[in-house]
Parts: C-alpha cells; sequence; structure tokens
C-alpha cells in the first residue's frame, strides 16, 4: 500500500475530506506506479540533454508536467472506459463506476489539467510549446484505441515517449537525431511492461470485447515482451556508443537486464498476480537507467 493509499483509509481523512478520495483515485495519485514510468525516461531525456546538470526550473516544470499529464490521462482513460470498467474485476471500483464522481466532473478535471500542463510549458521554448500540441493529442486519443486496435498500447508509448524530445527540446534547445534513439528504447519499454499489464484484464478483455497486445500476442505473449525489451536495450546500447558514455551507464543498463529477466520469473504462469507484479517493478528498470546516467556524468 502507497503512502497516499494509507492517508486516504485514515479515519481523519474519510470525515474531513470524503469529496477529495475520489479525485484522488481518478487521477491515480494513490497509485504513482505510472508517474514514475513517465518520469525516468524523462529525467533520462533531461540529463543527457544537459550533460548532467539539468536547469533547477526545466527539472520542475517536467516533474509537475509528468504529474499533471499522466493524472490527465488516467481522467480520460476512466472516461473513456466508464461504459465497460464495470465489467472488469480490476476497475469495477473506479470514482466513474460507483458514481462517486459525474462523466462532466471528469472531463472538467480533464481539461483542467491539460491547461496547467500548458501553463507550466509556456515557461519554456517555442520549440518545447510546439512539441507540446502533439503530446496532448496522443494523450487524448488512446484510452479509445483499444477499441479500434490491437495496439493501443503503442499509442500508449507514442504518448508516454513524447516527454522525451519535450524535455530534451525545454533543456537543449534542440533536436540531435540521438533523441530518437531514447524515444524509440522508451516506446518498445512501454510497449513491453503494458502487455505486462493488459495480461492481467486479458480474460475480461475477450469478453467485453476490449483489444490489446496481450490479446494480439496470445500465447506468444513472453516471447514478444522479450523482444520488445532487447530493443529497448539494443537503442540504449547504440545510445551509449554515440554519445561514448562511461562504465557507470552500462553498469546501470546490467542491473536494467537482470530487473527484465526478473519480470519473466515474475510472469512465468501468466496469473494475474504474477503480471501485476511484472509490471509494477518495471519502473525500477528507469530507475537503473537513469542512476547509470548519473554517475556517468559525475
Amino acid at each position: 500500500m502507497t503512502p497516499i493509499q494509507t492517508l486516504l483509509d485514515k479515519p481523519f481523512f474519510v470525515k474531513r475530506w470524503p469529496q477529495v478520495k475520489p479525485y484522488i483515485e481518478l487521477m491515480r495519485l494513490d497509485k504513482p506506479v505510472g508517474i514514475y514510468l513517465l518520469l525516468w525516461p524523462t529525467l533520462w531525456a533531461l540529463w543527457i540533454a544537459a550533460e548532467g546538470v539539468p536547469d533547477i526550473s526545466v527539472l520542475i516544470i517536467f516533474i509537475l508536467g509528468v504529474i499533471f499529464m499522466r493524472s490527465a490521462g488516467c481522467v480520460i482513460n476512466d472516461y473513456a472506459d466508464r461504459k465497460v470498467d464495470g465489467h472488469v474485476e480490476r476497475t469495477q471500483n473506479r470514482p466513474l463506476i460507483t458514481g462517486a464522481i459525474s462523466s462532466k466532473q471528469a472531463l472538467m478535471l480533464f481539461v483542467v489539467l491539460l491547461i496547467a500542463s500548458f501553463i507550466l510549458v509556456l515557461f519554456t521554448n517555442i520549440l518545447t510549446i510546439q512539441l507540446s500540441f502533439a503530446g496532448a493529442a496522443l494523450a487524448a486519443i488512446y484510452p479509445y484505441m483499444k477499441r479500434h486496435t490491437h495496439l493501443p498500447q503503442v499509442f500508449l508509448g507514442a504518448a508516454f515517449s513524447w516527454a522525451i524530445p519535450m524535455a530534451f527540446a525545454a533543456q537543449a534547445d534542440a533536436l540531435p537525431k540521438y533523441v530518437w534513439l531514447i524515444y524509440i528504447a522508451n516506446l518498445s519499454w512501454t510497449v513491453a511492461y503494458d502487455t505486462m499489464y493488459a495480461m492481467v484484464d486479458r480474460d475480461d478483455d475477450l469478453k467485453i470485447g476490449i483489444k490489446s497486445t496481450a490479446i494480439l500476442f496470445a500465447d506468444a505473449d513472453k516471447v514478444m515482451i522479450a523482444i520488445l525489451q532487447s530493443i529497448t536495450v539494443f537503442c540504449l546500447l547504440l545510445l551509449g556508443s554515440e554519445l561514448s558514455l562511461n562504465g557507470f551507464y552500462y553498469l546501470g543498463l546490467i542491473i536494467a537486464v537482470s530487473l527484465m529477466f526478473y519480470q519473466h520469473w515474475l510472469i512465468r504462469a501468466r496469473d494475474k498476480a504474477g503480471c501485476f507484479a511484472g509490471f509494477i517493478n518495471s519502473h525500477w528498470v528507469g530507475v537503473a537507467v537513469w542512476f547509470g546516467l548519473v554517475l556517468s556524468y559525475l
């Protein structure tokens, strides 16, 4: 249980601010792993763009931006899924399903979070502002892709990874070609860990007609996750060579690969608990890579 979840269950919080809890749950602030998964690649980009010493203002802008945009993504996702979440075991108690928050209130919160994110971007530069429109569009369309394609995880990867060129542009006011190596690495990694997440809901999704890579890959799911993770590692190896990073960076990659092997052990039986644990563990891969970058630039 996270500290925020513990706080939400405290009697004094329930009695004094009962109306706040559903909004925190809608934004998934009580389940911060999604924030971490978006944050670490953003920090990769900032550290590389700044060669180890990012501007404190840019760092604060993007940490807050990650929180706001991830929250906005959760809100619009639940709004898009409000007619199906009640049929899925993992999501049947979400605020829009229980009636704790109305659809109109959810849309208003989504708009407020987008506005707050855009205000932050206005403190950067023209290139970052221009890139932000594509990021907002990706965040808005992703939740609807699971009705039209078996590749919604790819759209999520594209949305999550868009923070990378934005962060790089904000710090360096430029987008060198190797930025797209980071982008591809993170996109592949996102599809891999979100496939683990989709494996948790696969049986329910098949019943209600929701599409996912977990359904598309079927019995090849673990092999495809391994291939996607291998693409991530290969891109990060090319990045290290391109930037002439030292041994600390490669130590971080070794730790990251070790964590990926551990995740395959967790999902070996494809049971819901194991797949969810593999997903949760994934953010430590991002920590390992960032840790390697920090030490490398020191």
